[in-house]
């Protein structure tokens, strides 16, 4: 950490001196980093910083190393700073996300400082989870759909999610399975259009979820932008259960998500129809499930996702498109 990057940090948090700094993790193919920094003399004893610089060589992990890939980072950094600036405050207790202290640009750095939330006690990074600990992220989401329902994405992606088709023209190229690509355009269509938009985190993977004892808190909003709610759900159900449990619970989970977005839209959209936003998302989940598998066919096609429950439901998709 270079000292215009410490005196940002004691700066905005007003604390006398640094004691500590803690790699939390590197940031994907090599694009910067997140840290603890440890204060004393402040408002706080910690907050974690998400510094984002250029690498020297692009090493991805699977090999998609090309300037539309490079650009797409870029820009998921970019929308990530807007979202802090400018939606991040709406988010209620409901919806927790970190405060953000501090943004700053250094030449073609970003440096956010953020709310440690280990500090405010949501301490847990959970590998698997029960079905107490699924229904506290499926309540995140409905209350996070619910707060931006109909909000336009401005300055965010216009479509949220890392995998949506305008954003993945390479893996749409190599795949085998012709159906699907041919039924690609369509879906991507369906889910776009839906009458029913809101902004969708994007990445809402249990990785991005942290616990406390019956809450939980997300992170990581490179890819937020509109979208149907559906995209959210179906991509956290398949980061977390494997696909026996996916079918099995798949009526018990779309029930309580759709049970709390009830209670949510209540709250904060009481003009809304809520049971015309039901039908058209529960339609939809199946296509949003698809539109995932279909990223994952092209981007890592002997990936462990890509199992008999979503094939089942791209078949059934593809049918429905390609009639």
């Amino acid at each position: 950490m270079n000292q215009q990057i410490k005196n940002i940090i004691l700066s905005c948090t007003k604390a006398k001196e640094i004691t500590k700094t803690e790699l939390i993790q590197n940031l994907w193919s090599g694009y910067g980093e997140i840290i603890r920094v440890a204060l004393i003399g402040g408002e706080m004893n910690s907050v974690v910083v998400k510094h984002v610089k250029l690498p020297d060589n692009s090493n991805h992990p699977r090999g998609w190393n090309t300037n539309f890939s490079h650009e797409r980072k870029l820009k998921s950094y970019r929308v990530e700073t807007s979202w802090y600036e400018h939606y991040n405050k709406l988010c209620d207790e409901q919806c927790r996300t970190p405060h953000c202290i501090a943004l700053e640009h250094v030449d073609d750095e970003v440096v956010m400082v953020m709310e440690d939330l280990d500090a405010a006690g949501y301490t847990e990074r959970l590998s698997s989870v029960s079905w107490s600990e699924i229904k506290t992220c499926l309540s995140w989401l409905a209350n996070f759909h619910a707060t931006f329902l109909n909000k336009s994405p401005d300055k965010l992606w216009t479509v949220g999610t890392y995998w949506h088709l305008n954003t993945r023209p390479d893996e749409l190229k190599v795949m085998d399975d012709h159906q699907l690509k041919k039924a690609a355009p369509a879906i991507d269509q369906l889910l776009n259009n839906a009458k029913y938009l809101t902004l969708v985190h994007g990445d809402a993977k249990l990785a991005n979820f942290c616990f406390s004892k019956d809450e939980v808190a997300a992170v990581d909003f490179q890819y937020i932008g509109g979208g149907c709610g559906m995209k959210d759900v179906a991509y956290f159900v398949g980061s977390c259960l494997y696909e026996e449990d996916c079918e099995a619970m798949e009526t018990q989970i779309l029930d309580f998500y759709f049970k709390k977005l009830r209670q949510a839209i209540a709250s904060k959209h009481p003009e809304l129809d809520f049971s015309e936003l039901e039908k058209e998302w529960r339609q939809l989940y199946p296509f949003a499930w698809t539109d995932f598998h279909r990223f994952l066919k092209g981007w890592s096609p002997d990936h462990w996702k890509i199992n008999s429950y979503s094939e089942r439901f791209a078949r059934e998709v593809v049918k429905q498109v390609l009639k």
